[in-house]
């Protein structure tokens, strides 16, 4: 006879056969039956110090582990402040389970104590969503939830929990069943035609170059792109989400293009007859103008699983919808190998020619510190940023060789990121080298979960780019608008070591160039616990190179 279980305790069984190890959560009234079972279970109860942290987390280690973060809130301000977070994950696809708490189903629609519409709120930004009202429904929505969330292009899932339902018991066990969900198609069936002719038009172009995205980093296409890129001698661009899928020293290798790319990565795109997007949205910071401007002179092939990405933005004159790895697996099979000694030059050329450099002047330089990290932890650490300046120094001379080394906010852009993602991240590569490069701005949005750090005594290494301004801002001001810097000053930073001190952080200040190397080999040496860096910077600084909003890839600029 099958036992009586509460819908908290059909819930938690439900994560434990998803193989849920951590559950990212802020307590409330409505979801307190969920805590007290999950207490008793072996799923790790991690507690942030805001909701937005919570997802962040959640969105790190769903990256790193390539399995769905859970969050777990209470109802009104808890789950509405996980939206921002929820956007994040949903514009860099990536998985994760969102559980909210809810009033009583009596007191929906009738202004309640801490009741919000969230499964309304959140409609436009989640893959689906989910309202339980029946307690019976939990172990089929919470299997749906997470194939959905991990299924075809990932991305975020929502459940709200009203507390009635959650309490009542049924007869009823977590049992798993094969997943056919109507009109939910998550891999599309592909076309052999179409790659056929991918493959003619291949051989014919004379400058070919691959743009690889995330979306091949996310199907472990890596190799295959790293096979096919050798096989045809194409030069090979990424979008900065794709940092490090195509190994950086590789002779092939140009970078990633874009409004702060590289630029022999953009010349490249110019330059060449025929484009090969993988598992890449062509989105206006790689795109930057008009869709009729973008590489007027080459032809277009996009190959994606989610067919709403083709000619959203670029019109193409192929388009291929598919998994990328299934697709350039069946690609490989037809194809023979080609030489373009001229083009692999030429692009070759570029790379030289516009290779990044940064001042030695003896000042405190994000390049130069970002250098000699670099160097001392041999290009291996995952690194994990916030939005801003620091991100592009990061992408631009943290040169990665793997998947999965760069974590960073690159659809949403979103502030607040990097310290509550790293969490995430260590937790799932808990023997990785875990290093968040973090604004003075973003990193005050989220510097509460310091507490969830230390108390967690994770060794992830935190840099902190104080300049005092936001400078990204500051440097769009004066480029674009040529205006005088307007609420963009932030006087009355904390002192950031002693910010950290008393949370417990080990901390250490950079001020002067001559003390950057000794004082990174002391902060990736010590694995107590967490350490942050403070770095003071001029605030004068600017990044480059950058091509203002609407310009052309061919409108860099490269100097003040």
């Amino acid at each position: 006879m099958e036992k009586n279980l509460s819908g908290a305790a059909l819930l938690v069984q439900s994560l434990l056969k998803e193989g849920v190890e951590y559950v990212f959560a802020y307590p409330g009234g409505p979801v307190l039956p969920i805590l007290k079972v999950l207490s008793d279970s072996s799923i790790e109860t991690v507690l942030v110090r805001h909701e937005q942290g919570a997802v962040h987390m959640a969105d790190g280690y769903g990256r790193s582990s390539k399995k769905p973060g859970v969050v777990l809130v209470t109802s009104g301000p808890g789950a509405t402040n996980t939206v921002t977070g929820i956007v994040t994950a949903m514009m860099d696809s990536v998985p994760l389970v969102v559980l909210t708490g809810q009033q009583i189903m009596p007191f929906l629609g009738k202004d309640a104590f801490q009741e919000t519409d969230i499964f309304g709120i959140t409609a436009p930004i989640v893959k689906h969503s989910y309202l339980i009202t029946k307690t019976q429904d939990i172990p089929r929505i919470i299997q749906e939830a997470f194939y959905i969330a991990q299924s075809g292009r990932p991305g975020p899932v929502l459940i709200d929990l009203p507390k009635d339902v959650v309490l009542r018991s049924c007869a009823l066990n977590a049992i798993r069943r094969k997943m056919d969900i109507p009109a939910y198609n998550p891999l599309p069936k592909i076309d052999d035609t179409l790659i056929s002719k991918l493959a003619v038009m291949l051989s014919e172009s004379k400058r070919p170059v691959l743009i690889v995205g995330n979306g091949v980093q996310i199907s472990g296409a890596d190799q295959e792109v790293l096979h096919l890129a050798q096989l045809l001698q194409i030069p090979v661009i990424s979008s900065m989400l794709a940092l490090g899928v195509f190994p950086q020293s590789h002779p092939l290798s140009m970078g990633f293009m874009g409004m702060y790319g590289h630029a022999y990565a953009n010349y490249a795109a110019l330059e060449s007859d025929f484009i090969v997007a993988i598992g890449c949205s062509f989105n206006d910071r790689l795109v930057m103008n008009s869709k009729q401007s973008f590489c007027p002179n080459a032809t277009k092939v996009h190959i994606d699983i989610d067919p709403y990405e083709f000619n959203k933005v670029v019109d193409c004159d192929l388009t291929i919808a598919g998994d990328a790895k299934a697709v350039l697996q069946k690609l490989l099979v037809l194809i023979e190998k080609q030489d373009r000694k001229a083009w692999v030059s030429k692009a070759a050329t570029l790379k030289q020619k516009f290779s990044l450099s940064y001042e030695d002047d003896q000042q405190v330089r994000m390049p130069y510190v970002i250098d000699i990290l670099y160097k001392q932890t041999k290009g291996e650490a995952i690194m994990v940023t916030d939005v801003g300046m620091h991100q592009i120094w990061a992408a631009q001379y943290y040169a990665l060789e793997y998947p999965g080394r760069w974590v960073s906010s690159c659809g949403a852009g979103t502030m607040g990121y990097g310290l509550p993602a790293a969490i995430g991240v260590q937790l799932a590569s808990k023997e990785a080298l875990v290093v968040a490069i973090v604004g003075d701005g973003g990193f005050q949005m989220m510097e509460c979960e310091l507490a969830t750090l230390a108390l967690n005594k994770l060794p992830i290494k935190i840099i902190v780019m104080d300049n005092a301004h936001l400078g990204m801002v500051l440097q769009l001001q004066e480029l674009v608008h040529l205006e005088a810097p307007e609420a963009v000053n932030l006087t009355g930073n904390p002192d950031f070591v002693q910010l950290a001190t008393s949370y417990g952080v080990k901390a250490y200040t950079i001020d002067k160039a001559d003390m950057a190397v000794a004082i990174i080999k002391r902060a990736l040496a010590y694995n107590e616990g967490p350490c942050l860096i403070h770095v003071k910077l001029d605030e004068k600084e600017n990044v480059y190179p950058i091509i203002k909003p609407g310009g052309g890839l061919e409108e860099m600029i490269f100097h003040d």
